[in-house]
């Protein structure tokens, strides 16, 4: 028997900046992506989405995309990565 606990999940949520975050559309709506979803998958890969609301506000839900192929994000996804790491290793125990 292991003695180390079986974690299934790690997830962080990133604010993408202003000058970053983009718009698309789905069903006919246009949203404003301003967070990202990074899982750190079993094989170490990181699996990321982003979330956004109505451009034209009221109470829309709150929509996933896909992250597009740009440098500037996948270097934002990196270090939001390594920065969690550093914060995990660096918790001080249950509250």
């Amino acid at each position: 028997m292991s003695s180390e606990p079986e974690v299934s999940a790690l997830a962080i949520n990133v604010t993408i900046p202003q000058a970053l975050r983009w718009t698309d559309t789905r069903r006919g709506e246009e949203f404003r992506l301003t967070t990202l979803n990074v899982r750190l998958l079993p094989d170490g890969r990181l699996a990321v989405k982003a979330y956004g609301r109505p451009v034209g506000g009221g109470r829309g839900a709150y929509v996933s995309f896909p992250v597009p192929d740009r440098p500037e994000l996948a270097a934002l996804v990196s270090d939001a990565a390594v920065r969690a790491g550093a914060l995990w290793a660096a918790h001080r125990g249950p509250g």
